[in-house]
């Protein structure tokens, strides 16, 4: 009886085997990390580092960080391959500046914050809460909070003051 093309208890080939074209061997070192189901791993870790550098990293590392080291390089590899010239570098570099400006943005925003809650403070102390304001709009959070309101921007301003006295003293 066949199975898939196949006599019935035969392995089916690995994906490196299988592009290689060669008989998959028992004891064949890309076979637990390339399965035939997916050949494109093989296909581009192949096409970066070559089929003979891929097995004697493999062979020359114990067998339990094989699987580390196949990942790394299936990512590599894919990287290579949607960027020819940077790599993973490239994406790393890419990351790194939305990083950036990601940090710059949040920056930004905390400094807006602290600018309105400085301004709402000022306003409150000079002026006393008006009629229109949240103290007396008559909702159950401001009614809680009462004349208790006290700004975020002191308890905040204490909590950054004490670590940067911290910091600098050292």
């Amino acid at each position: 009886m066949k199975e898939g093309g196949r006599k019935q208890g035969a392995p089916s080939p690995c994906a490196a085997c299988k592009l290689l074209r060669r008989r998959c061997a028992q004891d064949c070192v890309f076979a637990p990390y390339f399965p035939a189901d997916e050949p494109q791993k093989f296909a581009n870790v192949h096409k970066v580092f070559g089929a003979s550098n891929v097995n004697k990293m493999l062979q020359e590392l114990p067998v339990h960080q094989r699987g580390d080291a196949v990942s790394s390089m299936v990512y590599e590899a894919n990287a290579r391959v949607r960027d020819p010239v940077y790599g993973c570098v490239g994406a790393i570099s890419s990351l790194q500046q939305q990083i950036d400006v990601l940090q710059t943005q949040l920056a930004l925003a905390q400094a807006e914050v602290v600018h309105l809650r400085v301004r709402q403070t000022a306003t409150l102390s000079n002026h006393g809460p008006t009629p229109a304001s949240p103290g007396n709009s008559g909702s159950p959070s401001s009614r809680l909070m009462g004349s208790q309101m006290k700004p975020i921007f002191d308890m905040e301003m204490a909590d950054h003051t004490s670590l940067g006295e911290s910091m600098w003293s050292c």
